[in-house]
């Protein structure tokens, strides 16, 4: 089954900086530092996600089509004018594809990524580095699942390290963490099927 998910994607430093379709309305957004997370972290969440819809529509996610992008790595510790400049260019042409072709699930992974999209949406907390952690990812995850909103975009933040912080306590290990975050997003999924052209 795994090899149905996102295998056909070489890890985000043998590629190009996008890969898949910017038209899917799944975008993962991921820190070129860590190429491993589309596999290690979104492929068992995807496997997961796959057969809790199948099991409820009879139906598979177009994966091959989920739209990956490289975010830019550096963005807690710029200190140059040159690097500000350039991560200014990169934010401002992320929200312009992010406004022209309206994905529903922006997945991202860790702090650096989640902050990558919140400043394309205007909502970042620059200089407030502290703020970038596990608990408060596990948080924003559970407001955006229950603030989602077919008609907008959606940042869906995950985690990439489990940690028995407070708010994370429920999950033992990183099983229970990818089967509970894919069971909430097949929810969402399941809930807006006829408005998410996704389906094979």
């Amino acid at each position: 089954m795994s090899s149905l998910l996102l295998n056909n994607h070489s890890p985000i430093d043998q590629m190009k900086i996008e890969a898949g379709d910017k038209s899917f309305p799944i975008w993962l957004i991921a820190n070129p530092k860590y190429p491993d997370d589309i596999s290690n972290i979104w492929n068992p969440i995807m496997y997961e996600i796959q057969d809790k819809v199948y099991r409820k529509l009879r139906a598979r996610i177009n994966s091959r089509n989920i739209f990956i992008l490289s975010a830019f790595s550096n963005i807690g510790k710029i200190c140059n004018t040159p690097m500000e400049e350039e991560l200014t260019k990169k934010i401002l042409i992320l929200k312009e594809s992010v406004y022209r072709y309206q994905p529903k699930l922006l997945i991202t992974f860790g702090a650096i990524t989640n902050e990558y999209i919140k400043r394309a949406f205007d909502q970042g907390s620059e200089g407030q580095t502290k703020y970038w952690n596990t608990g408060n990812l596990s948080n924003e995850f559970e407001q955006a699942i229950a603030n989602f909103d077919i008609n907008r975009p959606n940042c869906i933040p995950l985690v990439r390290r489990i940690s028995k912080t407070a708010n994370t306590k429920d999950w033992i290990d990183q099983d229970n963490y990818y089967y509970d975050v894919a069971t909430k997003i097949a929810e969402r999924i399941i809930e807006n099927k006829d408005r998410l052209e996704i389906w094979i």
